[in-house]
This record gives structure tokens, C-alpha cells and sequence, in this order.
């Protein structure tokens, strides 16, 4: 089909839909509501499906700003940019806001828009700096501000973003806001860490605390920083503080607090507080490690014996390992049946997720305090059940 004919036949399309949409309009006090954004998404979608793009680009160029018209461009500017075709939504809304016509009162929404554009172009300076224009307005500035919050966790510009945050925060006791300022700090502390300015990071892991009581990284700086400073025992007690903040987070703890008593010695009656712990918080490291614990202190047989009741009620695959290690020649189990066990048992484990994030899936080996996928602090957690924790 010609473009200007198309051009013309689209033209007509939505004049017609417009002026349908405008006279149904005064039924609406006698019937039920009809939605004006149900009413364009139905006409959006039955041009995106008949017109080629560049007819509805032309389109658009022609098309009339008013306060009718404002969300159409604004759709088809969306609809642009969801394919991937960042440089026509950035056209579209680069001419609304050029238009002296604009209704002032859509200026920060249209604003927005080209923002998010500028994102999904990787233009970060340019969307930086209109998500900082809107940081104020009473009814896009938060989002802008969240926004500009996760263009500076992109960049891993942590000070701005906790500076972006902290302005969220005044006067807001919004828990999950509090959460990331909490975890940027945490990304604050690390910095200084790795510059050993130990006085620094004590300073933002504590002040990490404050903003988020719950936040088990800032105890696991904590705990870093005593082990630096030598206070072992202070230390192993820091540590087992995140069973009260996140349980889900037990293993990290126990595997930190394993390594202090490997490079350390004992930290102080471990195997009682590791017996207490598990009773509360049972998992497979925790296990694991109450049965080291108990081997040292009263020998591998009271050790085996622990292991094989706990595995009756909680069975998994590293504790099998672990007690095929420790007990395989037993029962008539020869050394080369124990080894197979121990291989088939092993690459079971070797490709399987140990961590997952609770809010959109993502999974992988590695711990992320920031989900890669889904952008969200503290969501990454161990996994549970028969093949992990």
C-alpha cells in the first residue's frame, strides 16, 4: 500500500475513532464508565496491527497536542520503545515536548517518558539529568527519584545513590526504602574496607544498622572488621547475630563463622551454640558444621551418630557425602562403592543453583547482595531443600 495513501486511511482511522470515543462519552452518565485508557489501548492496537510503523510515525509528526490527544503520543511512544526502537520513541517524545502547545500539567509525565527512553538507549548523562529535573514534582518525583537510583546502582555510583535515597527517606518510613539506603552504605563500607580505612567503614556499616536493623551485610562487615581488629570471640558472636536479623541467611553466617574457627581456634563453645542454633534454624551447612563440632569435641563416632539421626528427618545430598565420608566402609560398603557414591553425589551438586532470588527466580552459585535480574537488595537467598540448605 502507498505510504501516504496508508498515511491517510490512518488518518481517518483514528479521526473516526476519536469522534466515537468523544460521543460515547456523554452515555457515560447514564451507563456504565467507559475507561478513556481501555478505549485508546483498543485503538492503539488495532492501528499498531493494520499500519506499517512509519505510517504511524507520520502520523504522529501531524497529529494535534492537547490535552485529548497527550496520551496517544505518549502510547505510541511506548509502543515504539517496548520494540526496541528507542530512536523513534525518543523522536516522538522530543517533538510533544517541543511543541508550545503541550498542556504544561503533562510536561513532567512526557518528560518521564523521554527519560526512561534515554535508559534504554544506554544515553545515561541525558536521562540522568532529566530524572534530576523531576526529582521535585509533587506527582513524578519519587519515581524519578527511584529511577535515578537504579541508573547509579547500574553505574556503581553508590554515594549517589544513597545521597538520591536519603532524600526518599525524610519524612517517609517506607521499610523497603530503608532497605536500600541500608545496602548502599553497606556498598560505602566495602569501599572503605578495601582502602583499610577501618574507622570509615565501622562508621557506615553501623550507620547501615540504623536505617535497616535487619540488614545482614552490615553485621557481616561488622564481623569482618573485628576479625581485622583481632577480636576473634567478639567476632563469632557478631557473626551468629544474622540468625536474628534473616535465618535464611544462617548459611553465610555459618560458613564465615567456620572459617574464624579453622584460622582461630576456638571462639568459645561452639558446639553448644551450634546444637542450640540448629534446633532452631535447622540447615544443611549448620549440620554440617554442628557435626564437625561435635567430632572434635567427643570423636567421630558420637559425630556419625548425630549425623545419621539428623539425615532420618532432614535428609540431603551434602549431608549423605558428608556421612558417606565419614562412615562409607561401614556395613559392608566397599571403598570403591563409597567413591561412586561420593562421585554420582558430587555431580548431582557440581551444576545446581545454591542461590535463587525470591522475587523474580534468578539463580546461579554466587551470592548477590543486589539481584542482577530483578534490581532488588537482599532477595538473593540460599536455597532450601533436599539438593542445597
Amino acid at each position: 500500500m502507498d505510504m501516504v495513501l496508508q498515511w491517510l486511511l490512518l488518518t481517518v482511522a483514528v479521526a473516526v475513532g476519536w469522534l466515537v470515543g468523544r460521543l460515547g462519552s456523554g452515555d457515560r452518565r447514564s451507563g456504565k464508565t467507559i475507561s478513556d485508557e481501555e478505549s485508546v489501548k483498543d485503538r492503539l492496537q488495532f492501528l499498531f496491527t493494520n499500519y506499517s510503523d512509519q505510517a504511524v510515525e507520520n502520523f504522529v509528526q501531524s497529529l494535534a497536542v492537547n490535552k485529548d490527544t497527550v496520551s496517544l503520543h505518549l502510547s505510541i511512544g511506548s509502543h515504539f520503545r517496548n520494540k526496541g526502537e528507542t530512536d523513534r520513541a525518543i523522536l516522538i517524545h522530543q517533538n510533544l515536548l517541543a511543541r508550545p502547545e503541550l498542556p504544561p500539567r503533562f510536561s513532567p509525565q512526557v518528560t518521564l517518558e523521554l527519560a526512561r527512553d534515554y535508559l534504554n538507549a544506554g544515553l545515561l548523562d541525558r536521562a540522568e539529568a532529566l530524572l534530576h529535573q523531576l526529582m521535585g514534582d509533587k506527582d513524578y518525583g519519587r519515581h524519578s527519584s527511584q529511577q535515578l537510583i537504579d541508573l547509579y546502582q547500574q553505574e556503581k555510583e553508590w554515594a549517589k545513590a544513597a545521597e538520591v535515597a536519603r532524600t526518599l527517606t525524610r519524612g517517609d518510613s517506607d521499610p523497603a526504602m530503608f532497605k536500600v539506603l541500608a545496602y548502599l552504605t553497606c556498598e560505602l563500607s566495602e569501599e572503605s574496607l578495601k582502602q583499610d580505612d577501618r574507622w570509615a567503614a565501622q562508621k557506615l556499616a553501623k550507620e547501615a544498622l540504623e536505617y535497616d536493623r535487619s540488614c545482614v551485610r552490615a553485621n557481616l562487615i561488622m564481623m569482618k572488621l573485628l576479625v581485622r581488629q583481632g577480636s576473634y570471640r567478639e567476632a563469632g558472636s557478631q557473626c551468629l547475630k544474622v540468625f536474628e536479623q534473616n535465618p535464611e541467611f544462617g548459611p553465610e553466617a555459618i560458613d564465615r563463622l567456620m572459617k574464624l574457627e579453622h584460622e582461630h581456634g576456638d571462639i568459645g563453645r561452639l558446639a553448644k551454640k551450634l546444637r542450640k542454633l540448629y534446633e532452631n534454624y535447622p540447615s544443611t551447612s549448620l549440620l554440617l558444621a554442628l557435626v564437625e563440632s561435635v567430632e572434635r569435641a567427643s570423636g567421630r563416632p558420637a559425630a556419625i551418630d548425630l549425623l545419621r539421626q539428623e539425615l532420618e528427618t532432614r535428609p540431603s545430598v551434602r549431608g549423605l557425602l558428608r556421612l558417606v565420608e565419614m562412615a562409607g566402609y561401614e556395613k559392608g560398603m566397599t571403598t570403591d562403592e563409597g567413591r561412586l557414591v561420593s562421585r554420582i553425589g558430587h555431580l548431582i551438586l557440581a551444576n545446581r543453583p545454591v542461590y535463587r532470588c525470591v522475587s523474580c527466580g534468578f539463580s546461579g552459585r554466587q551470592l548477590h547482595w543486589l539481584c542482577p535480574s530483578c534490581k532488588q537488595w537482599e532477595t538473593v537467598r540460599p536455597i532450601q531443600g533436599v539438593e542445597a540448605e
